[in-house]
């Protein structure tokens, strides 16, 4: 079962992805799981990006592991 979430476009934004799921022959749902797919493996593939979370991680990792003890 998938989670449920409620996002909030502008006007142009939410016309453009209806128009973009309409071309696709797809649901406006479909082409939003898509194209947040399609953003995390960019991201992931991104070297920059990829390092900012090692650092995100290692900035938070003493004070997670305080909180676990």
């Amino acid at each position: 079962m998938g989670k449920n979430l409620t996002v909030r476009l502008d006007d142009e934004l939410a016309a453009d992805t209806e128009a973009l799921a309409q071309a696709e022959g797809q649901s406006i749902n479909e082409t939003v799981k898509q194209s947040l797919r399609e953003a995390i493996e960019r991201r992931r593939r991104d070297p920059e990006f990829t390092a900012r979370v090692k650092e995100i991680i290692e900035e938070n990792r003493e004070l997670l592991e305080r909180l676990a003890k």
